[in-house]
């Protein structure tokens, strides 16, 4: 049986890390387009890892900008099982502090000009997206949190704004109103993906500030981000560090399995080239 496959997006500072032994660093073409960076190889305490720098080393992606698809896609070929995204979010609640945790459980899609779907190019596929996380690898990783003393929130909905900038206060304060928990930037388009190509993913969101909701604060400014962005990085790396021998080798979630029913078009009508693109997210159920 092939080893087990554990993708980490994030950061490319996540790989450099303790006990990290990388082997090679690879491209992978992909259908549609280059993927943000090359994907970085190697065993960290044993665990066969894969890390992804999400915005390009350097960082001159755009939220906006990133080739999600690419991503996912790459990490699939690669026989990724498992993604564990971190990503840095304000917070919207008095009792989220920054420099803590929140374990993602829901999404709310405030994006505007993105492709966050494989389906189209004539194969119509409907997927099934309410409980967008999967709760197996969730579960792992607050587990891990709390057994490392880290301050970690169980569940939590993650608004995902379009950026670059950050929100407006009368948007910070319509997501409260929602019963929102952090807002970010990337996440959900990578969940959806994700599930479409049925890969266990799991969110750990990395607050940095209060966003601009609260009144008696000014706010946010890059360099106050930037300060509680070190400490959050490595927590997570000690997160990911410990998840990686945590991370059960066999689950009881139907993410293996999400788009077993989600295919509505008729199978003749499929065209060859976008059947052959898609062979690996959905070619077993063609």
């Amino acid at each position: 049986m092939a080893e087990r496959l554990i993708a980490v997006i994030g950061g490319s500072g996540l790989y450099e890390m303790p006990g990290f032994s990388k082997s090679e660093e690879v491209l992978v073409k992909t259908p549609f387009g280059k993927p943000s960076d090359k994907i970085v190889l190697g065993k960290l305490d044993g665990a066969a890892m894969a890390f992804l720098p999400r915005h390009g080393r350097g960082h001159f992606l755009l939220p906006s900008e990133i080739n999600y698809r690419a991503n996912i896609w790459a990490l699939k070929k690669l026989g990724a099982e498992f993604i564990i995204a971190s990503a840095a979010c304000g917070s919207l609640k008095e009792d989220i502090h920054p420099g803590e945790v929140v374990v993602i459980d829901q999404f709310i899609d405030r994006t505007r000009q993105r492709i966050d779907t494989f389906m189209g190019e004539g194969v119509v596929g409907h997927l099934v997206f309410a409980d967008p996380i999967c709760q197996c690898l969730a579960e792992t990783l607050y587990s891990c949190a709390t057994e490392l003393g880290i301050r970690a929130h169980r569940k939590g909905t993650y608004v995902c704004i379009e950026g670059p900038s950050f929100s407006t206060r009368a948007e910070s304060r319509a997501y409260r109103s929602w019963g929102a928990h952090v807002v970010g930037m990337t996440n959900l388009t990578e969940a959806r993906l994700a599930r479409e190509a049925e890969i266990c993913y799991a969110s750990v969101a990395l607050c940095t500030d209060y966003d601009c909701w609260r009144e008696s604060c000014e706010p946010v400014t890059i360099e106050e981000v930037l300060k509680v962005m070190s400490k959050n990085v490595d927590n997570c790396r000690k997160i990911i560090k410990l998840a990686g021998k945590k991370i059960p080798k066999k689950t009881n979630c139907s993410c293996p399995q999400a788009m077993k029913d989600a295919v509505i078009t008729s199978r003749d009508k499929i065209p060859a080239k976008t059947r052959k693109d898609l062979k690996i997210i959905i070619g077993k159920y063609l």
